[in-house]
């Protein structure tokens, strides 16, 4: 645990799922409302890094969280994405998986979804 890092220390009011290893929180600069971020609870900063078990508690937080916006919100889809290492533009060093509700109209033209990371190669269709 790394009493700077915000994925270490935030409250327990913010969880909105949880397990032995993992929790489930809604961003705090969200992209769309909804906007969820799975954490394991060990400080770790990558997704190579984790035990299977983390793994599959954070897969079944995802699962969860799905369903729970789903329900909440409907959205017509979702990006699921992990920035892991500072090239791929990561800014806290604890891993977390981004689950981010989509919804009809919030783009222009949503082709290419997370290939947007680099624009000049997103639109491979042309």
């Amino acid at each position: 645990m790394s009493r700077s890092c915000p994925f270490c220390t935030f409250p327990e009011t913010r969880i909105v799922g949880e397990t032995g290893l993992a929790a489930a929180i809604r961003d705090d600069f969200p992209v769309s409302p909804g906007h969820t971020l799975i954490i394991p609870r060990r400080h770790v900063a990558s997704f190579f890094e984790t035990t299977a078990a983390e793994r599959e508690e954070m897969l079944l937080l995802l699962d969860q969280a799905k369903a729970r916006l789903d329900a909440e919100l409907k959205p017509a889809a979702y990006n699921i994405g992990i920035n892991d290492g500072t090239a791929a533009g990561q800014t806290i060093s604890h891993l977390h998986i981004h689950l981010i509700p989509r919804f009809d109209g919030d783009s222009a033209d949503p082709r290419g979804g997370v290939r947007w990371v680099l624009p000049e190669k997103a639109k491979y269709w042309a």
